[in-house]
C-alpha cells in the first residue's frame, strides 16, 4: 500500500519540514514492529509485521535478517511511504500528473495559508483522475476549522490536526489493517497489489473489493478510525466524526530525517531543535500551546555536524523562540563556533531582549556570516504591546541590537507588522522609524493575517479587523488605520524591499537620511515618485532601479546631483561587476589609460588585489573594476573578496586625485 505525502511549498528554496518529519517517524515505528516480529514475539500489530525496511539490519533467532534496500522508505510490497514537494509555481496540470503516475492509496496534503487554495483545486481533479485514493489534509490552516473544511470539501476523508507524527503513524497502521483484512483467503500476509491482484478473479482495480448492496465500498467499511486521537474525518455513514487531542511527542523520538542531501543542494535546510512558544502573542498560533519541548543536544549536535560535513549553505531553524532556553541556546552556538566550517549559515529566530551578557559574548566571537537573527518587534507602541499579550523589553532589546551591531558579524532582520491594536497611521510610522534607526540589515513590514484560531480572531469586532475572507486573511483595515492607509504602507514596504533590504543603496541612503524628517517620510516621497511616474507594479531591472532613483534624487535635492552620482555609482559597483554603464554614469574614457596601467602594474607586483595570481591584466580587468569619481577619487572593487555579510565587493581607494 502506497502513503503519499505532498507539499506545495511557496518558494523553490523552501522545503516542508512537516512531511518528512511524519514520514521519519512512522518508519522508525514499522520498524520496531517489524523487528519484534522477527524477534520471535509474535507481535504482530494492525498488519505492520510484514513491513519492510529501509537498509535496516538485526538479529532473529540467532541468524542476521537484512531487509531490502528501498528508495522510497519503508518499502517491501506491504507499506510504501514516499514523499512528493512542489511548489505553487508549478504548473496544476503537471502536479497532477506526478500524482497520479505515482498511483498512491492515501494522499497527505500539508495546509498552510499560502497554499490552501491551490491544493483545494488539486484535491478536487485528484480524486476525479484517482477516485479510489484516500485523501487526508494536515497543518496549520485546516486544524482550526477541520469540521466546516470536511463540510465544504466532500473529496477529503479527513483531517489532522495539530502535530502529526503519532496521528500519520496510527493511520498508516489502520490503513494496513483493512488492507490485510481486505486479502481473499490465500494471500494474508502478502500485499494485495501486484502479482496478488493479477492472480485474484474479480478484484476491482486498484485492489478495492466489490461495493455492497448499499453501494458502500466494503474495502472502506473495514477501515477502523475510532481509536485515533487528533483526528476530524467522514465516517463510512457519512457523519463529520472528532476526536480528542493526540498526546504530544518528546521530540527525542522523532528520527533525524536528512539521510542524504541529494536534492537539497540549492534549498534552505530546515530543522527544528524545539517546539512551541513561550509567550502568548495575540497574533500567533503557537500562542494557543505554551508547551515548549527541546531535542536533546545529544542529539542535536550530531545532526548539526551532518549539516556541517555537509557543507550545505544554509540550516534555517524554525524554533518559534530559538533562545528562550538560555542552555539549549548556549549549548548549540559553542559547539558551532567550535565546528564551524567557514561556509554553513545558520539562521534563528530570537527574542533578544531576553540575551544575557555571557550569550552575547559568544555572539561576538562568531565568524562574520556563520549565524543570522530574525527579531521580530512588531511595533514599539507600549500600549500595543501590552494589548497583544507580548512580552518585550524595548529599552533592553535597542541595547542587545546596538550591541550585535558593533559586533560587525551577524546580520540582523527586525520585523514590524502592519494592523495591530492601537496603531493609528502615524504611530505605525513612529515604530517604523524606531526600527529603523537600529540600523538592521533588513527591515521586513508584514501585514497583519487574521488567522482562524488566534486570539485576535477573536477580537475582529473590538478592533474592527477587515481583511480578506480567503487565505492568508490579510488586513485590510482596522478601527484605527483605513483601508487607503494600508494600501500606502504597502507602497512603502515595496520600497523598503527594493532600496533597503536589497542592500544595493547603502552609502546613498545614508546621505539621503538627512534630507527628510524622517525615514518613513523619506521611504513614503519615494513611493510617491513611483506612483507618479506609472512604475508601480510593474517589473524593473536592477540597473534602472538606480537610474529611477537617481531621477528622484535630482528633483528633490538637485544642488546634490554630482554628489548622489558618485554615491550610486559607489553602491553600484559594490555589488555589480557590470560592463554595460547606465546612463547616470559619467563616460569612463578618460580614465582608459590609467585603469590599464593599474591592471598591468597589479599583474606584475600585486599591491591591492590578493588571489589574483596566475591572471593576466586583461583578465583581472574582467574579474575586478576601477573607477574614478567626480570627487577625483579612484577606487577599485574587488569581487574575488567580498564582505561575508553584505556581499559588497571589497573597496580600495588608491588614489584621492589622479591628476
Amino acid at each position: 500500500m502506497k502513503f503519499l505525502l505532498v507539499a506545495i511549498n511557496a518558494k523553490y528554496i523552501h522545503s516542508n519540514l512537516g512531511i518528512y518529519s511524519l514520514k521519519a517517524y512512522a518508519e522508525k515505528e514499522l520498524r520496531k514492529k517489524k523487528k519484534a516480529a522477527l524477534a520471535g514475539t509474535g507481535e504482530i500489530v494492525s498488519g505492520v509485521a510484514e513491513a519492510g525496511v529501509q537498509g535496516a539490519e538485526w538479529e532473529a533467532d540467532g541468524a542476521v535478517v537484512t531487509e531490502t534496500q528501498s528508495v522510497a522508505g519503508v518499502s517491501s510490497g506491504q507499506v510504501q511511504v514516499e514523499i512528493a514537494e512542489y511548489t505553487i509555481n508549478h504548473q496544476m496540470d503537471l502536479i497532477l500528473q506526478d500524482i497520479y503516475r505515482r498511483k498512491p492509496d492515501f494522499i497527505g496534503f500539508s495546509c498552510y495559508i499560502w497554499n490552501i487554495s491551490y491544493i483545494m483545486e488539486i484535491v478536487r481533479d485528484v480524486k476525479k483522475v484517482l477516485p479510489e485514493a484516500e485523501i487526508w489534509l494536515g497543518g496549520p490552516e485546516v486544524s482550526y476549522d477541520a469540521k466546516k473544511v470536511l463540510t465544504r470539501e466532500p473529496d477529503v476523508r479527513g483531517i489532522m490536526r495539530g502535530e502529526g507524527e503519532l496521528t500519520f503513524t496510527e493511520l498508516v497502521r489502520a490503513y494496513l489493517q483493512r488492507e490485510k483484512t481486505s486479502v481473499p483467503d490465500g494471500y494474508t500476509g502478502e500485499s494485495f497489489r501486484g502479482q496478488a491482484k493479477e492472480e485474484t478473479s474479480g478484484c476491482a482495480e486498484n485492489t478495492r473489493m466489490p461495493e455492497n448492496a448499499e453501494g458502500e465500498n466494503a474495502h472502506s467499511d473495514r477501515l477502523d478510525l475510532s481509536q485515533i486521537p487528533g483526528i476530524t474525518y467522514r465516517a463510512a455513514n457519512g457523519e463529520i466524526e472528532e476526536h480528542g487531542p493526540q498526546r504530544l511527542l518528546s521530540l527525542d523520538e522523532i528520527p533525524f530525517y536528512y539521510d542524504d542531501m541529494a536534492g537539497f543542494e540549492n534549498r534552505i535546510v530546515y530543522y527544528e531543535s524545539s517546539r512551541g512558544c513561550p509567550f502568548s502573542c495575540s497574533y500567533c498560533l503557537s500562542s494557543i500551546d505554551k508547551t515548549v519541548r527541546f531535542r536533546s543536544l545529544d542529539l542535536v549536535l550530531p545532526e548539526l555536524q551532518f549539516f556541517l560535513d555537509h557543507k550545505v549553505p544554509q540550516v534555517k531553524f524554525v524554533d518559534r523562540t530559538f533562545n528562550c532556553k538560555r542552555e539549549h541556546t548556549l549549548g548549540i552556538w559553542r559547539y558551532l563556533v567550535e565546528h564551524d566550517n567557514g561556509i554553513t549559515n545558520f539562521h534563528f529566530e530570537v527574542s533578544a531582549d531576553i540575551f544575557d551578557e555571557e550569550e552575547l559574548e559568544l555572539i561576538g566571537k562568531m565568524r562574520p556570516g556563520l549565524i543570522q537573527l530574525e527579531i521580530g518587534v512588531q511595533t514599539t507602541n507600549p500600549d500595543t504591546i501590552t494589548e497583544i499579550r507580548r512580552k518585550m523589553n524595548l529599552d533592553r532589546l535597542k541595547q542587545v541590537v546596538d550591541k550585535i551591531n558593533g559586533f560587525h558579524n551577524i546580520h540582523q532582520h527586525l520585523d514590524l507588522i502592519v494592523g495591530l491594536p492601537y496603531e493609528n497611521y502615524e504611530r505605525f510610522c513612529q515604530s517604523f522609524d524606531d526600527v529603523y534607526w537600529m540600523r538592521p540589515e533588513q527591515l521586513q513590514l508584514g501585514f497583519l493575517k487574521v488567522l482562524t484560531g488566534s486570539y485576535m480572531a477573536e477580537k475582529t469586532q473590538d478592533y474592527g479587523l477587515l481583511y480578506h475572507q480567503e487565505p492568508p486573511y490579510e488586513v485590510l483595515a482596522t478601527k484605527w488605520l483605513d483601508y487607503g492607509q494600508v494600501l500606502r504602507l504597502k507602497a512603502v514596504e515595496d520600497m523598503v524591499e527594493v532600496h533597503y533590504n536589497s542592500g544595493q543603496y547603502t552609502e546613498t541612503l545614508r546621505e539621503m537620511e538627512q534630507h527628510w524628517a524622517s525615514p518613513y517620510a523619506m521611504f513614503e516621497a519615494l513611493a510617491d515618485y513611483y506612483e507618479r511616474l506609472g512604475y508601480t507594479g510593474i517589473a524593473i531591472n536592477r540597473l534602472t532601479r538606480y537610474e529611477i532613483l537617481f531621477g528622484f534624487l535630482q528633483e528633490t535635492e538637485p544642488e546634490k546631483t554630482e554628489r548622489y552620482r558618485d554615491l550610486l555609482t559607489y553602491d553600484l559597483y559594490l555589488r555589480e561587476n557590470i560592463k554595460s554603464r547606465p546612463a547616470f554614469l559619467r563616460d569612463e574614457s578618460p580614465w582608459k589609460t590609467l585603469r590599464r596601467e593599474f591592471f598591468q602594474g597589479e599583474e606584475k607586483e600585486p599591491k591591492y588585489l590578493k588571489g589574483y595570481e596566475g591572471y593576466d591584466s586583461r583578465q583581472m580587468a574582467k574579474m575586478a573594476h576601477l573607477e574614478v569619481f567626480g570627487d577625483g577619487r579612484v577606487v577599485v572593487f574587488d569581487y574575488k573578496n567580498r564582505d561575508p555579510l553584505t556581499y559588497n565587493a571589497k573597496a580600495f581607494l588608491i588614489a584621492a586625485n589622479p591628476a
